[in-house]
């Protein structure tokens, strides 16, 4: 998918955070915390953390904060009283903050509920700082075409998909034989696949490299993330998917390539830090000083490759036949494999039922065409609703 053409960046750049206080969100509201004259904030949204949020309101001062849970509204409110801030709850209201004047959006909603109100910020022509790759698995066909229609700017946060960016020649996409995702493998890429059975929440947690929320460790842990990039890759560049190849990559330090037709491979390196891709898509078109360590090759020493495991780690095999499916089936992967993870955090199931569930689920969800958001939603449903049976009966 070839973006629109770059545009002056305004001064001050007026932006908005959905998902602020999670891990893309806090990295975000430092980098902007850090250079106060450049941006002024028109909203902070949060699911249901509201003691973070209000936090960052009474900072950032933005002219809304919203909480998707309607629970808290009263407790946002109270820690929001004298501040100026507006206040808002529920899902309407992300789509409301999603809608104000911001040129800038970053869409870092976790899961099929940033689908609504990073659409939104699509609509109305933003640049659109995509975080949430699941807008792109669950609905990518609509998601792109409404890109296109609207003349709005999608630049990828994710690290895999931002290092493509930033080497990736959209004029001349033609000369390029292939994308290069690089993967770290997780904190199990050495285990013997019988011990893998009986990993905790903790033990996938806590990721080698990357300091990320609990759902996006887990999804590393199995390789499903890397699954739901291939997808996202497909969906964001000019490529089919045979294009698209996956190599482990155990230290973090090259964050994807890509391979030209005259057998030259560009790379973007960097150290594992979120700050890095969020700042360039904050900054676009241009770029901006950042505190991130700086990397040191020699002191690294050596950087390893190997290619994937498809044995241990059959996500990546069934997010191929997803692809390959299309229609229906990446809906009902990804919603699949939400309810499966948040299950095994509730060690409601062992890690390797995760990638059985999703399986099992797609066996079990008819596979169709999808052509509109209001299908995305009802299949996202429905698929919820046949994981979690299939758990219960686990």
């Amino acid at each position: 998918m070839a973006v629109s053409a770059i545009v002056e960046a305004a001064r001050p750049r007026r932006v908005t955070v959905l998902g602020s206080t999670g891990s893309v969100g806090c990295n975000t509201v430092d980098l902007i915390e850090r250079d106060h004259a450049t941006y002024v904030v028109e909203a902070l949204t949060a699911q249901s953390n509201v003691a973070v949020l209000a936090d960052q309101a009474r900072r950032l001062r933005p002219k809304l904060a919203v909480v998707a849970d309607d629970s808290r509204y009263k407790d946002l409110k109270q820690a929001l009283s004298g501040t100026g801030v507006r206040v808002a709850a529920g899902t309407e209201a992300l789509s409301e903050a999603a809608e104000r004047p911001a040129e800038w959006v970053m869409a870092a909603i976790v899961g099929a509920a940033g689908l609504a109100p990073t659409l939104t910020a699509v609509r109305r022509g933003a640049v659109v700082a995509l975080a949430n790759k699941e807008c792109l698995v669950c609905a990518g066909e609509v998601m792109t075409a409404e890109v296109a229609k609207h003349n709005a700017t999608l630049l990828p946060v994710d690290s895999e998909h931002n290092a493509i960016y930033q080497v990736f020649d959209f004029e001349r996409p033609e000369r390029i034989e292939r994308i290069i995702l690089t993967a770290s493998g997780g904190p199990f890429l050495q285990l013997e696949l019988d011990a893998m059975a009986a990993v905790t929440p903790a033990q996938a947690v806590a990721h080698p490299n990357w300091n990320m929320g609990a759902k996006i460790s887990v999804d590393s842990a199995t390789m499903m993330n890397k699954g739901l990039e291939v997808i996202e890759a497909y969906h964001l560049f000019p490529v089919n998917a045979g294009q698209i190849e996956i190599l482990v990559h155990p230290q973090s330090v090259v964050h994807s390539m890509v391979g030209y037709c005259d057998g030259s491979v560009l790379a973007q390196l960097g150290a594992p830090d979120m700050r890095t891709p969020i700042a360039y898509t904050l900054a676009w078109p241009d770029r901006i000083d950042t505190p991130v360590q700086r990397l040191d090759l020699a002191a690294i020493g050596r950087l390893d490759f190997e290619p994937p495991d498809l044995s241990r780690f059959p996500a990546l095999r069934l997010a191929r036949e997803v692809l390959e499916a299309g229609g229906r089936a990446p809906t009902i992967m990804n919603a699949a494999n939400e309810i499966a993870v948040r299950a095994f955090l509730a060690h409601e199931i062992g890690f390797l039922e995760i990638v059985s569930v999703v399986e099992q689920t797609l066996e079990r969800v008819p596979e169709q065409p999808l052509r509109a958001l209001d299908e995305v939603h009802a299949v996202d449903l429905e698929a919820r609703r046949v994981a979690k049976a299939l758990i219960l009966r686990s």
